[in-house]
């Protein structure tokens, strides 16, 4: 026997009956964004490594420790395994021009990759549904994004989620932020840790975001960009909070909350759980008008977010509001192999008429008994068996039994005749 090969560490298969757990959260998603006019794009997995380089920041966790980055052997060039999904949005976007007509609301869902400690919620490879709201300016566009991912926890019925908001400012405020944290952590030299060190002079607003409990208490104490922010990005702000405030969405104003990725400005945001443990942001997200013109494209103000589905599917797990495994309508009994062809042409009717069809089948290529087929067809989950016996298919009949009802009810519909009762096997979905 052939050596067993396993899948990577981290990089998960998703099997039956847990897909049919992401198919259906796929659907709320693809509902909800239309609901919001946000349209679909999908992005290579693979983008060049100076993308996530330029757009991340070089001194980012993502970059320095998480990246699956590697050479390609054909021609030399420096790839990498996209960790975070932004960036390549906005790489098409400057591609192809589509700004070109006005902005563009996008969302996108998919597998990312980052080499980090694998953890509840949290994989090697995982998978983010992210909106992007491109060249759109203003505080109200801020406020629909996130009304938007608020939308998306109401549709699946979570619970006990809440929203903290920051603001990061523009540029200049920010340098005068940044120079003030510097200042201030070279007085706290003693307590910095080595990441906190090297990250002092290259980005120190990352310090801020520490989770060394060594340093939490002299950290918290550390200037706030807040008392920075300028006339305009506080107006900015506080019109954000007004149409949060007036739509009935609880928020809390976090001054640490400043983000692991180099391209935020302005407004920043995190929903987040207490249900799964030190990993409770679901969704975060927030303002970067200055990456497109890092990527070479013509300055645009954005606004995104992104949500891992692994954690939203812990989440809805926790709280016990995945759906009921699927199961088909109906399941096909054919006690002989003869009506097999006869059997075929009417399920694939009842097919084309919507009804989901389990067929009968077995490893050995016989039909088995009547009592076995049954068991199994019990065992599917379907409200229906579909018998074609000898006698049955001698009126030109399938006898239709239901599995489900207590009593076994059972009527004799006509072959000839399927189009008119298909529609009453089927099971609202």
């Amino acid at each position: 026997m052939a050596e067993k090969i396993t899948a990577i560490k981290g990089m998960n298969d998703i099997l039956p009956p847990e897909s049919a757990h992401w198919e259906w959260l796929e659907d709320k998603v693809r509902c909800v964004m239309a609901r919001f006019a946000f349209r679909n794009i999908r992005t290579p997995i693979v983008e060049q490594t100076g993308l996530f380089v330029r757009s991340l920041g070089e001194v980012t966790d993502v970059v320095e420790k998480e990246m699956y980055s590697f050479e390609d052997k054909l021609n030399g060039e420096a790839l990498t395994l996209r960790p975070e999904a932004t960036a390549g949005v906005v790489r098409a976007t400057v591609e192809h021009n589509l700004l070109y007509e006005g902005g563009r609301r996008l969302y996108y869902m998919g597998p990312m990759f980052r080499h980090e400690r694998p953890q509840r919620g949290r994989y090697r490879q995982f998978h983010q549904i992210g909106a992007e709201s491109l060249g759109f300016a203003g505080a109200h566009v801020d406020a629909e994004v996130i009304l938007l991912a608020h939308t998306l926890w109401q549709e699946l019925g979570i619970r006990d989620v809440r929203l903290e908001i920051n603001s990061l400012g523009q540029p200049d405020e920010r340098k005068q932020h940044r120079a003030a944290l510097i200042a201030y952590f070279e007085q706290h030299a003693a307590l910095l840790d080595e990441d906190a060190r090297r990250r002092l002079h290259s980005n120190p607003l990352r310090i801020l975001d520490t989770k060394n409990p060594a340093m939490q208490e002299m950290v918290a104490a550390a200037p706030r960009l807040i008392d920075f922010l300028g006339a305009d990005s506080l107006a900015s702000f506080e019109a954000l909070q007004a149409i949060l405030t007036a739509n009935g969405i609880a928020f809390s104003i976090n001054p640490r909350l400043v983000r692991g990725l180099d391209y935020y400005n302005s407004t920043v945001f995190e929903f987040i759980t207490e249900s799964l443990g030190s990993q409770g942001t679901i969704c975060a997200g927030g303002r970067y008008d200055y990456l497109i013109d890092q990527i070479g494209g013509k300055s645009a103000p954005c606004v995104g977010w992104a949500s891992g589905m692994e954690r939203v599917l812990e989440l809805l797990k926790e709280q016990n509001l995945l759906p009921a495994a699927a199961a088909p309508d109906a399941y096909a009994i054919i006690p002989d192999a003869a009506a097999l062809p006869q059997a075929l042409q009417t399920l694939q009717q009842l097919r084309l008429a919507g009804v989901r069809v389990q067929m009968h089948a077995s490893a050995s290529g016989d039909m088995g008994s009547f009592k076995s087929q049954f068991k199994k067809a019990d065992a599917s989950g379907a409200r229906y068996a579909l018998v074609f016996g000898a006698d049955e298919l001698a009126e030109g009949c399938v006898t239709v039994k239901n599995l489900r009802d207590g009593v076994g009810e059972q009527s004799k519909k006509a072959l000839a005749q399927v189009q008119s009762w298909a529609n009453s096997l089927q099971s609202p979905l």
